[in-house]
């Protein structure tokens, strides 16, 4: 077992190598926490406490994340919509609500695309839709430049726009962990994931048939790349979804305003699945 420090429970490993956890009531509803770009399932260790007293959670490790291994062919959105899919199937898992940090909110888009009768609901977090044209070639720029350079090469610049000026300096221990987590992705493999951030949205915009279930959209008010437009044009496309704008909160509001994130996600998942 992984000493807490490292983890917030054990971790367990599928037969085609996705880390999870899995943790809560058993007969419980399930949520699926499902993480973003350079990322891994420990940036759940505040929301993980508050759900999985009254929830069954699931979180694990998006392909060539964390402990999990990358894939053999070039990462899409529809092979880690697919990973999810069998992460379940290996469980066992019918259905679950889902809520998907960033590129996870993609994720979570796409496979309730690919498996609708298997999303109970979706909780979409910070997660971007269409960007103009300046916001686009932007992010290309970050790809390229983490291609030519690696994950140190954009980390900095990541965490001045996830997180509030004020929070970083305060907190410089959260802001190491969090670098730590970016820098121990694989260079060969980081920028193919990062490049379906920036280029895999054209998947999930306007889907056919749309997404039916129930669905809250949120992001902070200074989220720049995935703010406050974006959530509200997600939820245009998804009939009778919620939107949140969180005030004075940047991208990464489920590390740092860990009550709020929270709060609204127990709300949600209270109308969405009963837990008795």
């Amino acid at each position: 077992m992984a000493t807490a420090s490292k983890r917030f429970w054990a971790m367990k490993r599928t037969a085609n190598g996705t880390a999870y956890n899995l943790y809560g009531p058993s007969t419980a509803p399930l949520v699926v926490l499902i993480h973003g770009l350079g990322l891994n399932r420990d940036v759940w260790a505040q929301t993980t406490p508050a759900l999985s007293a009254q929830y069954r959670v699931l979180a694990y490790d998006i392909l060539g994340h964390g402990e999990t291994p990358p894939p053999a062919p070039r990462p899409t959105l529809g092979l880690l919509s697919w990973q999810l899919a069998s992460l379940l199937d290996d469980l066992g898992l019918r259905a679950a609500v889902l809520v998907g940090f960033s590129l996870g909110g993609m994720i979570a888009r796409r496979f309730a695309q690919d498996h609708p009768d298997r999303a109970l609901g979706l909780a979409i977090l910070h997660s971007p839709h269409l960007r103009d044209a300046a916001a686009q070639a932007a992010i290309v720029a970050r790809v390229d430049q983490a291609a030519g350079n690696g994950p140190a090469s954009t980390v900095e610049a990541a965490l001045t726009r996830w997180f509030t000026d004020d929070f970083r300096q305060k907190n410089p221990d959260i802001m190491q962990k969090v670098r730590d987590w970016v820098m121990a992705n694989n260079p060969a493999t980081y920028p193919k994931f990062y490049r379906i951030l920036a280029e895999g949205i054209d998947e999930i915009v306007a889907p056919h048939p749309p997404i039916a279930c129930p669905t809250l959209v949120m992001t902070g008010d200074q989220d720049y790349g995935n703010g406050p437009d974006m959530a509200h044009a997600i939820a245009s496309e998804i009939g009778g979804a919620e939107t949140i704008i969180l005030p004075g909160l940047r991208h990464m509001a489920l590390m740092e305003d860990p009550a709020t994130t929270n709060a609204a996600l127990q709300a949600f998942l209270a109308k969405v699945v009963p837990h008795g």
